[in-house]
Formats: structure tokens, sequence, C-alpha cells
């Protein structure tokens, strides 16, 4: 058994995992030996919302402020794998630093808070990651093809695989941050605004099924920290529950229903919500208008097939993890 620590940076959060990771012997899986998956036994699970990609859509940099946020909480992370003992760390950039003319100064801070050298990675290895940390926890349904949907701050992964691993992928450039940034500039957003970031969306889709066959998929699984708020909202959980939230399989309606109250309220109704983040009041308007519009454009292309949507808490955080093992 290997304990490890991988840490996932993206546009709006900072999040770290500790955990062993054990083979199917050690699980007690009757596939055994050393074919068997590994499996991730969770020691440590943090998320901090520090905004790195603050205003990088518009200037092209990490602002000094989000820099220094994102170093407190790595230091604090530091500290957490000296103290649960991890023998191996993984660090993972994704949108804004790739986005980001500045991103020496992030790598360089991070090598020296953590002593490992961050990966500013792909977004085709961002989506390869993020399927393989939702598939891990989810029935396999074989060579059925299922549509793994990232939604970040700042880009959106979509990819396409079954139990043979990734069949295709693409990244886009639409997030939560990033929508709100741009175009949801009013509180709550006018029907302009909505307009404009829906179109987009609707571009960045188009992008996405050039590369990824969506109209195969027979199943969607939907991750990030947008969806299962969305899911939570769709629920009217008493408290943000990842328990209650995970495997959550909702109707495209129901869903829908969801996204269009979290667009339509205003900051100060959706900060009392008692399942809402702090760091995700202010862009889980524009989380909300992407995962709709998502959901929309799956129902028309697989003419109604797809009907729901399923809700992951593991995604590239556990990809990540797992891929220390290999």
């Amino acid at each position: 058994m290997t304990r490890v620590a991988a840490v996932d940076c993206g546009t709006n959060s900072i999040r770290l995992l500790i955990a062993d990771i054990e083979t199917g012997a050690e699980t007690g899986s009757d596939r055994g030996g050393q074919d068997a998956a590994p499996r991730l036994r969770d020691v440590v699970r943090e998320m901090r919302v520090v905004r790195l990609g603050q205003g990088v859509d518009a200037t092209g940099e990490l602002a000094p402020e989000a820099l220094e946020r994102t170093f407190a909480a790595a230091a604090d992370y530091a500290e957490l794998i000296r103290r649960h003992g991890a023998e191996k760390v993984r660090f993972v950039a994704t949108s804004a630093t790739r986005d980001a003319k500045n991103r020496q100064v992030f790598v360089d801070g991070i090598r020296e808070l953590l002593g490992v050298e961050p990966e500013v990675i792909t977004g085709d290895e961002e989506a390869a990651l993020s399927f393989a940390g939702a598939s891990s926890v989810l029935p396999s349904r074989g060579q059925e093809p299922v549509l793994v949907v990232d939604l970040g701050g700042g880009s959106t992964e979509f990819v396409l695989g079954n139990a043979d691993g990734v069949l295709a992928a693409r990244s886009v450039d639409v997030g939560c941050v990033r929508m709100t940034e741009r175009h949801l500039r009013h509180d709550p957003p006018t029907p302009e605004q909505i307009a404009a970031a829906e179109a987009d969306v609707d571009a960045a889709i188009d992008e996405a099924a050039l590369s990824v066959p969506l109209k195969h998929a027979t199943a969607v699984v939907g991750v990030a920290g947008s969806v299962t708020t969305i899911t939570a909202h769709a629920l009217r959980l008493p408290r943000y529950s990842p328990e209650a939230i995970h495997g959550t399989e909702l109707s495209l309606e129901a869903i829908r229903r969801a996204c269009t109250e979290l667009l339509e309220m205003s900051r100060a109704e959706r900060a009392a919500l008692p399942y809402m983040h702090p760091g995700r009041v202010d862009v889980i308007g524009a989380g909300a208008l992407v995962w709709r519009r998502v959901l929309d454009r799956l129902a028309e292309v697989t003419d109604g097939r797809i009907s729901t949507a399923v809700a992951s808490e593991h995604d590239i955080l556990d990809g990540i993890a797992l891929s220390i093992a290999k």
C-alpha cells in the first residue's frame, strides 16, 4: 500500500487528496492479482476557493493577490502532506495557469513550497484524468460509451469513454469563472447577458463535438463543484453532503429547473442556501448556465435517449492520485 498526495489547482479552487492506494488483493477484490485496478482510501480531502483565475480571461496574467491566496493554501497543504507521510506527490494545474503569460511565477512558487514540479497539463490530459477519476467509482457500463463532463472554472472537458478507457476528448474554454467575468456582471444577470453567455457556450459545444461524437453517449456524468452544487440545490439538501450527492441520478427536467433557479437568483439569495460554498456564490449562476446548455444539447443530439444525468464527487483529483500508482 502506497500513500500519495494529489493536488488539483484549477481556476476557482485548489484541492488536496491524500490517499492510500490499495490493490485488488488489499481490498479483497475477487479480481485479485496485480491486474486488479487500484482503489483509493481517503486520508484527507481539502478544498480552498482561491480564484487563481481572477481576471485571466481579460488580462492573460495571474493577479498578484490570486497568487498570494493560492500560495497560502499550498503552504497549508505542504504541512498536511508532511504530517500524513505521503510518499509521492503530484501537483497538477489546469485552465487558468495554461492561459497565463506569467505562469512561471506560479510554477516557481509552488516548487519552493511543496518541493515538487507543478505540471501545467493540457486540456486533453485534464480530460483523461477527469474520466479516470469519475469512472473509478461508478458502476461499469462495459463497452457502452459514457460521457464525462468536467465543468470547471476556466474550461470544460468533454470525455467519451468506456471500460477500455478514453475514446475521445476535448477541452473548451468555457467555465463558471470565465463566463461570469466575461458576461454575467449584473446581479442577477440580464437576459442580454445570459444570451451572450449561452452563445459562447453553444460555440464551445460545437467545438467539442468536432472531436467527441456526443450522439454516441449512452449516459452522462457531471463532475466538479458547479455540478455537485446544482445537484445539492435540486435535492434541497439541508447542508452540503458529498455522500448524498455522489452517484445521484436526476432527470434532465429536474436539473434544468435547478439551473434556471440558481441563474436567476441574486447573490444574496444564493449565499443564503445552506449547501452553497461561499466561494461559489458569485459564479454558480454561470456554472448552472453552462450545465443547462450542455444537457439540452445532449438531449437534442441523442434524440432524447439521454434523459438523466449522474453527479460524481470523484473527478480529476482522484484521477491524479490514481495516476501516481501507474
